[in-house]
């Protein structure tokens, strides 16, 4: 953490606020077809300036066991209390929040909304804090399951001509070689890679290697996230490359995995792991053992958008990751529309995340607002 200190700040209060997001497309999941997002967004009231975040937990646990209504239960009874009761530095809010089992995504709120707010009391981008080199992010999209092959290369072809660079297909059984085969045909050497979500068994493998035929760029998250070793067993049947996403937890277990042969390339996501500092960590793992890495996206709003791109813009990303512009999702975002421009999106170089919420559109899509807060002698 050297170079990367700040001071302490002293929670004043933590208001949680719900925010309903109408999506522009249906996104598809374990528990349904969901048509819109139940969105928790943060802001934390310091001495010297608010800060900003939003819970990228869904509105199911169908991603990991974490989802929305439990981030906001943990956030009001645990998280938010143990947070108040004395300053904090950024870097510590993990360990403060440590005797509270799991919940990654609520901690990693709480962590970046304190980063937030400390770095603006300084003046300070969340981008420089990071370590980030770049001003710009290259930008790739990750495409649903379709109606039909041609739907899915109607959607694909529209996403290309906006400009992104990289295509991500969601695949499992029954929908995985042919669609790959028809979009290869269509679009020729486009970067490409699919996403599993933990769909197949180590029995698939001979199915999954007649992917190796498409130069596919990885296979994210094949097998089931706690088995590390059937996925070092099929790495060994298959020659596309394996990405983890959902295994990865911590930079701990991206040792662990790294180290057992499980994955070639790693998909760093700030709320699955914890937090902003712990894909640090993530990060340096991957770089000692030559491992790639991208960061990848929780359908976030603009608030969480722009942290994401203060740390896509790391030099230890050395492949296209999934932060889309603000349109992929939303006809209206919470903050000033990220617009791709050239297959690119800028990183915010303001104070703290860059971004602060509109107040028309935070007050339109607002449902309820609820405040921790103890009385401070």
């Amino acid at each position: 953490m050297r170079g990367r200190e700040t001071a302490a700040v002293r929670v004043r209060e933590i208001e949680l606020r719900w925010v309903r997001m109408p999506l522009v497309r249906p996104f598809r999941t374990a528990h349904g077809v969901e048509h819109e997002r139940d969105v928790l967004v943060l802001r934390i009231a310091t001495d010297s300036a608010d800060g900003w975040s939003e819970c990228v937990a869904p509105n199911a646990p169908t991603y990991t066991s974490e989802w929305v209504g439990g981030a906001h239960a943990v956030i009001r009874e645990f998280l938010g209390p143990m947070l108040l009761a004395a300053p904090v530095r950024p870097s510590d809010v993990a360990g403060r929040l440590a005797g509270i089992e799991g919940h990654a995504m609520a901690k990693a709120a709480l962590e970046t909304a304190v980063l937030d707010a400390q770095l603006r009391t300084e003046g300070r981008s969340l981008a420089s804090f990071l370590g980030a080199t770049r001003t710009r992010v290259e930008c790739g999209v990750a495409v649903g399951m379709a109606d039909s092959i041609a739907a899915l290369i109607d959607e694909c072809a529209g996403y290309l001509a906006a400009g992104y660079r990289r295509v991500k297909l969601k695949i499992e059984p029954g929908w995985d070689v042919e669609p790959v085969a028809e979009f290869r045909k269509q679009f020729g050497p486009v970067p490409l890679q699919v996403d599993a979500n933990g769909a197949y068994g180590l029995g698939d493998a001979p199915h999954l290697a007649q992917l190796d035929d498409f130069d596919l760029l990885c296979i994210e998250q094949p097998l089931a996230a706690n088995d590390l070793p059937a996925h070092a067993g099929l790495a060994r049947l298959i020659r596309t490359p394996i990405c983890l996403d959902e295994s990865i937890t911590s930079a701990r277990v991206a040792r662990e995995a790294i180290d057992a042969g499980s994955c070639a390339v790693v998909c760093v996501k700030p709320g699955r792991v914890g937090g902003y500092l712990e894909s640090l960590a993530i990060l340096d793992v991957c770089a000692s053992r030559g491992v790639r890495a991208w960061c990848g996206g929780m359908l976030e709003t603009g608030l969480g958008r722009a942290a994401n791109l203060a740390l896509a813009a790391h030099p230890g990303f050395t492949m296209i990751g999934d932060v889309s512009a603000s349109d992929r999702y939303f006809a209206r975002d919470l903050t000033a529309p990220f617009v791709l421009e050239s297959g690119e999106l800028p990183v915010p170089d303001g104070p703290g995340i860059g971004v602060v919420p509109d107040p028309d559109s935070l007050r339109a899509l607002t449902t309820s607002i609820e405040v921790v807060s103890r009385s401070i002698a």
